[in-house]
């Protein structure tokens, strides 16, 4: 992975509302979900998910499809392991010594990242 794209994809995450919806497409690979569902399910207006849609698909970390009248939207998994590659393929490279958390196959451990509260409408 070039360093251009890994600096495009991680300025992608680098946003609360981008970072939530990736971490529900990754959660729903590898069919994904139609635009209509993250946008309930994330409680974002729909304007507000088709830029934020826009954004990770131009970092090259997801995919889109048409399917009859709804667009599904999908992680992409190589590109996500080819970030994390770029992220940890010189670790230990300088070390005499390299534990085995330096090359991850799987999370470890869990992450907690804050989800975006659901927006609410207000009532006419």
């Amino acid at each position: 992975m070039e360093t251009s794209n890994v600096i495009g994809a991680l300025a992608a995450l680098a946003q609360e509302t981008r970072l939530a919806v990736y971490r529900l497409l990754v959660e729903h690979a590898p069919e994904g979900l139609p635009a209509g569902q993250i946008a309930e399910r994330l409680g974002i207006p729909p304007p507000s998910l088709s830029f934020h849609l826009k954004e990770l698909s131009r970092a090259g970390l997801i995919a889109s499809r048409q399917e009859g009248r709804f667009v599904w939207y999908r992680a992409d998994l190589d590109a996500m392991t080819g970030l994390v590659g770029y992220l940890t393929e010189n670790c230990c490279r300088s070390s005499a010594v390299c534990t085995p958390a330096c090359a991850p196959t799987k999370a470890s451990r869990a992450v907690a990242v804050a989800m975006p509260a659901p927006r609410r409408r207000k009532s006419a």
